[in-house]
């Protein structure tokens, strides 16, 4: 029964991040997949036919450098602020545009400081610790309804899904920065505590 045990867990250990791995690739081409209504109706029937999966991601990435060659130069730059002007002019549309082109230019942004440090934080109450992500400082507004200070805003997130979490402010002398990256951050929270970056593989219980 030991044995069997052990083997179970090891085959646990082998086909679990492998399934999710490839569940998660094939959500991701599924999706991708979308924009090859793109091309002529006989293209997408005969790819339809033959089951061909993945020239989505193709076309994604060429679509993408396309936009972003044009983006780069000087005529595609007065495009663009021509339609973003236009877009702004729109009810309804302009708010919903507005707000996640401020995000998506802060998290894109090659001289964006969001999400580029780590930082360990007590939450949800003082001697609970977690790991949070620096997204920004708040506004004068907020900073006046607070009683001024040097504060941060920080995302800290849930796990194993990082996607959902809590934005708080707290004090910049509560937040105590960590020299691990962005990405051994990550993991550390996704795998609830399991991989340490830089700690030792196995963790002792038992004193």
């Amino acid at each position: 029964m030991h044995a069997i045990r052990k083997w179970l867990l090891s085959g646990l250990l082998v086909i679990v991040p492998l399934v999710i791995t490839l569940g998660v690739l094939n959500w991701i081409i599924g999706t991708l997949d979308q924009t090859l209504w793109l091309l002529p109706d006989d293209w997408q029937k005969w790819l339809v036919d033959h089951k061909v999966r993945g020239l989505g991601v193709l076309l994604t990435l060429a679509i993408l450098l396309v936009v972003g060659a044009v983006a780069s130069n000087f005529v595609g730059k007065r495009l663009l602020g021509w339609g973003d002007a236009v877009v702004r002019r729109i009810p309804v549309v302009r708010s919903i545009y507005s707000s996640v082109k401020q995000v998506s230019d802060t998290l894109f942004s090659e001289n964006g400081n969001a999400f580029r440090t780590a930082v360990l934080v007590q939450w949800p109450r003082e001697g609970l610790w977690t790991i949070a992500f620096v997204t920004g400082t708040p506004g004068s507004d907020v900073l006046e309804h607070m009683g001024g200070g040097d504060y941060l805003g920080v995302y800290v997130p849930t796990t194993p899904n990082p996607t959902g979490g809590y934005f708080v402010m707290l004090k910049r002398s509560d937040c105590i920065e960590l020299k691990m990256s962005v990405d051994d951050a990550l993991k550390y929270i996704v795998s609830m505590g399991v991989v340490v970056p830089g700690g030792p593989s196995t963790v002792a219980i038992k004193q």
